[in-house]
């Protein structure tokens, strides 16, 4: 590869600085309070307790409430709209006097490597172009939801994320950044620290977006805030709306790591799971030591770390059944059409061939309920007397191959983890 060609044909990524929205107050416990984690992953107990932790937590803009109630996609978006106009008059927000790129580094709790990537507004590439490529189905409604909120408040509330290919440079020019003293820092409450540092000299920015235009990327995180800045600048356009606001980081060292997000089907008896899931797997059960919901956990944990082990696991909560070596019948389920990289998945294999065929469930937010670990998926399975389906993470080479190849997985497949923390940075569209 050149130096001046990005991976892959066709041109790279478009990464612009841009004036920054963020609040006035960067004390680190201040900014813990007002911040969030991104918007789908907040439940309802989850969003109560972040608007009780602060009046001006960003929680408030991401999923506007009244009286603790969801609004419709139009009246949430005039809310968040109405509200983040007030905290501008109150001074609570202000705004860059300059354009910036924001160096973002996030340490995990364990002392284990740092992610580190740069938020900028990603230009939105045009159609066909292999710049920025998606790798999972979105919701028509939650594009369209999210879609109406930028609308209304003219502004990026949370950055997506992008996984670019290695490059030498981005990650001298980052190396170079980090060893400044950060403009804000904060721990979460998982114990990661998030370190940024805002830059706007000029030598600094034209060589990180330079080596950025280098490379091409998948999207990691934000399906449908992507759609939504898509559809968004097709019906408004306007100053701005040709961008997105993304954290860019490197795929492999340096940048994100792949959990699966499971899946429970509410309401079905585990036996009558099983025994259906009997027809197209070889199904056996996975010792557990006692009965307490722990043991469960950590049984699954095992058997799921296990490289020598293949295939999916089941469970109520109280029993794990694992399902290997998928009839060839059932594999014929798997849209042939579709490339290697995609056939091959434990998620699309769950999808297309235990949902769908054998368990007869329809693709829908009811039928199917995801969860973002083992202990919220064995608890959702026993709340809603229902199955846990759990999942190995595909690796970010699998990822990456799906995305180059053209397909996409079944939606909710990845959780690319650690996450940005929203409310740092906002990204007005306009000026």
């Amino acid at each position: 590869m050149g130096p001046d060609t990005p991976s892959g044909s066709g041109p790279g990524l478009e990464v612009r600085p841009f004036r920054a929205l963020t609040y006035r107050d960067r004390d680190p416990g201040h900014l813990a309070r007002v911040s969030s984690p991104a918007y789908d992953l907040v439940t309802p107990a989850g969003r109560a307790r972040l608007a009780d932790a602060d009046p001006h937590n960003i929680v408030r803009l991401i999923l506007p409430q009244v009286d603790g109630q969801p609004q419709s996609a139009g009246a949430s978006a005039e809310l968040a709209a109405s509200t983040l106009r007030a905290w501008l008059a109150e001074g609570v927000l202000v705004r860059d006097p300059v354009p910036a790129l924001w160096l973002y580094e996030l340490q995990p709790a364990d002392g284990g490597p740092a992610t580190v990537g740069w938020l900028g507004a990603v230009a939105l590439p045009p159609a066909g172009s292999a710049a920025v490529l998606p790798h999972e189905d979105t919701y028509p409604a939650a594009v369209e939801g999210r879609r109406a909120l930028l609308a209304a408040t003219g502004t990026d509330l949370e950055p997506i994320v992008l996984a670019h290919d290695p490059e030498p440079e981005v990650a001298e020019v980052s190396g170079r950044v980090r060893r400044s003293t950060p403009t804000m820092e904060l721990r979460d409450g998982d114990g990661v620290l998030h370190r940024l540092w805002r830059v706007d000299d000029g030598a600094t920015l034209e060589a990180a977006t330079r080596a950025l235009s280098r490379t091409r990327a998948v999207i990691a995180d934000g399906h449908h805030r992507f759609a939504a800045a898509r559809a968004n600048a097709g019906t408004h356009g306007g100053a701005g709306s040709d961008a997105v606001l993304a954290l860019v980081t490197p795929m492999g060292p340096g940048g994100l790591r792949v959990d699966p997000i499971h899946r429970v089907v509410p309401g079905l008896p585990f036996d009558a799971a099983v025994a259906a899931a009997a027809r197209g797997f070889v199904t056996a059960e996975v010792p557990v030591d006692g009965a307490a919901p722990a043991a469960v956990v950590a049984a699954a944990r095992t058997w799921l770390a296990d490289p020598a082990e293949r295939g999916l696991l089941l469970s109520d909560g109280v029993r794990l059944v694992r399902l290997t070596a998928a009839a060839p019948e059932l594999r014929a389920a798997v849209p042939t059409e579709a490339p290697p990289a995609w056939r091959d998945l434990d998620v699309v294999l769950a999808h297309h061939g235990l949902l769908q065929v054998l368990w007869a469930r329809p693709d829908t937010a009811d039928a199917v309920v995801l969860a973002h670990g083992l202990e919220e998926a064995l608890t959702s399975a026993v709340e809603r007397a229902g199955v846990a389906v759990l999942l190995r993470a595909p690796s970010p080479t699998d990822v990456a191959a799906v995305a180059r190849a053209g397909a996409r997985m079944p939606r909710k497949s990845t959780l690319f983890v650690p996450k940005p923390r929203t409310g740092l940075v906002l990204r007005p569209l306009a000026g």
